[in-house]
């Protein structure tokens, strides 16, 4: 007997699922065959929460101590119970749009922010490309 353990996958599909998925991937497929800057010109975007910490380093941690004396104790940073909402947008070259959500603004308020500041950012960075803020559903809905 062997002791193994089950192995992480994303997400569980069903079949309708799946086929979904298989279409979108062939859609792209030919879509990168038949527009070799078709890859290029894909922006997206993600969102996580962010812990706070009071992170210190070891060099701002230490102190003088004699020979003698022992060793100051560091506790284990433990997770802060503040959180607030990363929100990152990139194309093939990079980072083109990242912030902070500020505490007390809600999802929807963020949703719509972030759509305004991604085609903003989109005219800035990338003038070659227009994005059609519209077409960007709000971050919840999927």
């Amino acid at each position: 007997m062997k002791h193994v353990t089950a192995r992480l996958v994303p997400k569980d599909l069903n079949f309708l699922q799946k086929r979904n998925r298989m279409r979108v991937a062939e859609d792209m497929l030919e879509r990168v065959n038949n527009d070799p800057t078709f890859m290029k010109r894909i922006v997206t975007g993600d969102e996580t929460w962010v812990y706070e910490f009071d992170m210190q380093t070891s060099q701002q941690a230490s102190e003088w101590r004699l020979p003698t004396e022992s060793k100051p104790k560091k506790p284990r940073q433990s997770r802060s119970k503040v959180k607030v909402m990363f929100t990152v947008f990139f194309d093939y070259r990079g980072v083109v749009h990242s912030e902070f959500l500020p505490k007390v603004q809600t999802v929807d308020e963020r949703a719509q922010r972030d759509r305004s500041a991604l085609a903003g950012c989109g005219r800035i960075s990338r003038p070659d490309l227009l994005i059609n803020s519209e077409r960007i559903p709000a971050l919840g809905a999927t």
